[in-house]
Formats: C-alpha cells, structure tokens, sequence
C-alpha cells in the first residue's frame, strides 16, 4: 500500500451521511440501520423466546438404533448415525436440515454393510468433519464424514480397537486438535479405555490405547470442557457397585493422560449422558437411576468436582435420556422416555437453568411422541438455528426427529444491519456524520495496518472472521469500509 489514494473510491474520504442516533453513540462506533432510518449502536438486546415443539419428521423407514446426532458447523447440518435394525443392521447416517420448527432429510446413506454397533460420533471443527465410530464384529472403527448439501460421503474405516469395543462415546478436544472416545473393552477384561485420534482429509489415525480404570466398566459419556482444556469422562462402575462416576483426561500429542475418578452418585446409575454448559463453564452429567437425574461437574486442573444432585420433573421410571445446552437461552435441554407402554411412552423434554452450580428444571416438561414408545433418544444443539433437535426411534418402527425451542431470554445481535461507523459522538435523538460502506472512517484505533476487520456480535471490530465484513485497515486509526 504505497499511496492511500490508490486504495479510495473516488471521493472515498469524503464519504458520509447525516443520520439520527437511537440510543447515545460514541466516536468511532460500529452502527447498524434500524426499520425506521434511525441508527443504533452493533450490539446485543435482550428478547424473549417461547417454547415450541416442532412436528415429528420420519428420517428412517426402520428401528434405528444406537442413535446419535451431532451438529456439523461448517454446512449448518444436523447428521444423525445409527444402527438400521430392521433393515439388516446395517450402520447409516443421515443429514437434516433445520427451517423454523421443522427439519427435512436427505437420503440415509449406508456406511457399513454389516452388523453395526455401539455407533457414536463427534464433529471436528478443525477439519470440519463428522467421525462416526461403530463396532463391527470384535473390532471398534471410525470412518470420516463430509457433508455435502442434504448427503455425506465417507471416507474408509480406520481401526480404533480389537478389543470389542463397547458403550462407546467421543467428543473433540479443540485445544489438541483430536478425537477422544472412551470405551468398555470387552476383550481386555471389560476395562475402561480411551484413545486419541487425529483426522486428516477422510482418514483418521489413531494413537495407543489408555486404560483409565482397570475394572469393569461401562456407560460412558465422553465431554470437553472448553474452559478447562480438558476432556471428561463420566461412566457407571459396574463391577463393584454400579455407582457414576467421573475422570478428567488431559490430552497430549496423541495420548491421554488421567487424575483421580470422582464419584457422583453411589449407585446404581445406567444411560449415561453428557453435554457442556458454556456459560457457567460446568459439565453436565445426566444418568438414570429408576428416574433421570442430573449432576454438575466442575473441572479443576486434573480433577472434577460435583454437585448436588438434580431429579427431572417426573416420577416415572426411565429407559432411555439424552442431554444438551442450549447456549441461546443458556438452558439444558434433557431428553427421555420411558420406553414402556402407555401411558409411559411419552417423549419429554425437560429444560433446566443453572445458577451458579445450581440446577432448576421447569415444569411441567414438554412432551411429543404420546402414543407410541420413544427408544434410543439423541439430542443435539444446532447453532445456527438455535435450536434443539431430538431423534428417537418409534415403537421399533420408524426413526424420527424433531425441532425443539427451550423458552427463555436470548441476546440477539443486529451485526447483519451494519451500516457504517460514526464519525463523532452523537447523543440519543440528535443527528450526526457516519461514514457508510466505501468510506474511509478515522475515528477508530488500535488497527493493524493491512489487515482485514470484520463486524463482531458485540459491534467490536476484530480481524477474527465473522458474517459481517467491515473492511481493511489503511493505518492504525483508519479503516476503508467495504461498498
């Protein structure tokens, strides 16, 4: 950038427009259009939010089972992997899109054309991929995902365990950059284990197996804990009295070390589940005990404290749960059912808030599905909806899904309106000079010279990328906004 004058449109530095502030706004301000022409600071206001359960959409002609569904950040899809138990047990996986209260499907695509088990997954920021891990025969594998479109294509399986993986769960670890899936190895004594992976391109390589409890073990539920670092693992010891607990692994290259297991409940537990709580920065542990329950855990340095513990709204007994955090609403969104005749096979949905580390469900809980049994119930957050979605089998028959919108109070940001940047102070209902898009605003600071800024949630300027482009920093206290 030799001359300045090079990089203006004609006139760029006289480029401005006098508009009527709604709200006070300081020099230097990222401003956005509001409907009635007056302009507002970029930032975040508070709105309100009503529950709603969405109408059920079938996904599979056929049981599925061992479902789980996870959201792929890079297409803004929903991918569901399950066993297809009516239809040879073939291993599968299907994309869903979300619109509103509604999600449609593609075509379920075949992954494995034999007996699949134990299937589960996780989603890869780093290389925006979709891992799915099955067990086949005596041997556990994982096979990456790319999803195009309403489809995903495959590339080949990758052994993980010849140990006849079971209860398997994963989740990622963004700060290594891997894979982490925890599992019951039937064939080394029914230890529990844990391995890291690394996914490149559609492969995934795998380090050397960990056992972090040397006794029978199962029910795991593997979460990251994005505060800490760390990965946590929750399971059901099995073989001395069925009690829930939880262990803090910390990975490093491609292998996984441990602290001490921390129990939360004495027992018995079954159906262990896990999500994360991004604002209060807390595991969630959710398990069934006769009636689903939940715990929250706090991760300090290798190790994990928990909570009281929390029943669901209800007091009938449970067969199946599932759990995820709503960062919209900042509510945990718990799935179950009974999986039982009627009149207990109703699918609910409960959503809990957390203040501090205290845990409290509304009531009464939402419920769909009323007349036939819910089994094998997944749910997951889709982040560019905000908004949940639930996959459960039907009455061994069919595999469906659903959109669910958790009530409560969301900051919704209005970025996408960014009209220009001020050029002075401006007090509320006054009128004063903002330079619009294919300006030159000198008002700003702290720039890097070169570099490109984009428009944040929060109306601050960063070269982080967002949907919002501001434009290039010409010096350290100018920017050209993009026409």
């Amino acid at each position: 950038m030799s001359n300045l004058s090079e990089l203006l449109p004609a006139g760029g530095a006289a480029k401005e427009f006098e508009a009527v502030a709604s709200g006070t706004l300081s020099n230097g301000q990222t401003v956005a259009l509001n409907s009635d022409g007056t302009v507002s600071a970029v930032g975040f206001s508070s709105t309100s939010i009503s529950q709603n359960v969405g109408t059920e959409t079938q996904f599979q002609n056929g049981n599925p089972e061992f479902n789980s569904a996870v959201f792929d950040v890079a297409s803004g899809k929903v991918v569901i992997a399950y066993r297809d138990a009516l239809n040879l047990s073939y291993g599968k996986a299907v994309v869903g899109t979300v619109s509103g209260d509604t999600i449609s499907f593609g075509t379920p695509v075949t992954f494995l054309t034999a007996t699949a088990s134990n299937t589960t997954a996780c989603y890869d920021p780093v290389a925006e991929k979709v891992v799915v891990f099955y067990t086949a025969g005596l041997t556990g594998y994982a096979i990456v995902g790319t999803v195009s479109g309403t489809s995903i294509s495959f590339g080949s399986a990758a052994t993980y365990s010849t140990q006849n993986p079971a209860y398997t769960s994963a989740s990622f670890d963004t700060s290594a950059g891997k894979t982490v899936t925890a599992f019951m190895a039937q064939g080394g004594s029914n230890y529990a284990t844990a391995i890291v992976g690394t996914v490149s391109g559609t492969s995934i390589s795998f380090g050397s197996a960990v056992v972090f409890r040397s006794a029978n073990t199962q029910e795991f539920a593997c979460v990251y804990d994005t505060n800490a670092n760390k990965t946590v693992i929750c399971y059901r010891e099995s073989s001395v009295t069925g009690a829930g607990e939880g262990i803090v692994g910390t990975v490093s290259g491609t292998s996984i070390s441990f602290g001490t297991a921390v129990q939360f409940d004495t027992a018995p537990v079954t159906v262990v589940r896990g999500a994360y709580d991004s604002s209060t920065n807390q595991v969630i542990c959710a398990y069934t005990k006769s009636t689903v329950k939940v715990v929250l855990g706090t991760v300090a340095g290798t190790s994990i404290s928990f909570g009281a513990i929390v029943s669901a709204p209800t007091s009938n007994t449970s067969a199946w749960n599932s759990v995820c955090y709503d960062s919209n609403v900042n509510k945990i969104v718990l799935t179950y059912a009974y999986g039982a005749a009627s009149p207990y096979a109703n699918g609910t949905i409960a959503t809990g808030t957390v203040a501090g580390t205290t845990l409290t469900f509304a009531s009464p809980e939402a419920t769909f599905n009323p007349t036939t049994k819910s089994e094998h119930i997944a749910v997951v957050y889709d982040s560019t909806n905000k908004k949940s979605v639930v996959a459960y089998g039907e009455n061994n028959a069919s595999g469906e899904a659903l959109v669910f919108q958790a009530a409560g109070t969301a900051s919704v940001s209005n970025a996408s309106s960014f009209i220009g940047i001020t050029q002075e102070a401006i007090a509320d209902t006054a009128t004063g000079k903002v330079t619009p898009q294919g300006g030159v605003n000198t008002s700003v600071s702290s720039l890097t010279t070169g570099s490109d800024y984009y428009v944040q949630d929060d109306g601050t300027l960063s070269t982080t990328v967002s949907s919002v482009p501001a434009g290039r920093a010409l010096s350290t206290t100018s920017i050209l906004l993009e026409g």
